[in-house]
């Protein structure tokens, strides 16, 4: 039943004499702070979601970071965190679709700049895509970590983030 109702029966019955005007005044602020501290915990564990979600996000974009420890685990570990979280927020499907986009766009942008390094415009390009593969990781993580989507610049759309 909810608040309206129960506040509505407790009128009534205030009406018909059940009650006195002072038990239905307790009665009507007892219903009331059910009901705000219901809401406070309700606000609270929003709060709680939301922060998982930012964590979830920069994590996703700050895995990318392991490719410079460990060859692979750069591409691997972003993508499965991605595909273990996305069913559970559309904000974590929407970060990992960026990185995985990022990935993709920057394994592209790899080889051809790794081609066109035999002509030697390569290799500026190469130094240039490294310094952004750092930098771009960070500040999505960044920005995740804040609540904020962030699409990398220069990243081509395979997915299609909002």
């Amino acid at each position: 039943m909810s608040i309206a109702e129960e506040i509505k029966k407790l009128d009534e019955l205030r009406e018909n004499g059940s009650i006195s005007e002072e038990e239905y005044q307790k009665a009507k602020e007892s219903l009331l702070a059910k009901t705000e501290s219901t809401g406070e915990k309700f606000s609270e564990a929003a709060g709680n979601i939301a922060r998982d979600e930012n964590m979830w996000g920069m994590f996703i974009h700050l895995s990318q970071l392991l490719g410079f420890l460990l060859f692979g685990l750069g591409f691997i570990v972003p993508i499965v965190l991605w595909q273990v979280k996305k069913n559970e927020s559309e904000v974590i499907n929407q970060h990992g679709m960026i990185v995985v986009n990022w990935l993709i766009t920057a394994v592209i942008l790899g080889v051809i700049f790794s081609v066109l390094s035999y002509i030697l415009i390569g290799i500026p390009l190469l130094l240039a895509l490294g310094v952004v593969a750092v930098i771009f990781p960070i500040v999505g993580g960044i920005k995740a970590n804040n609540g904020e989507i962030w699409h990398y610049p220069i990243s081509i759309k395979f997915f299609k983030p909002e």
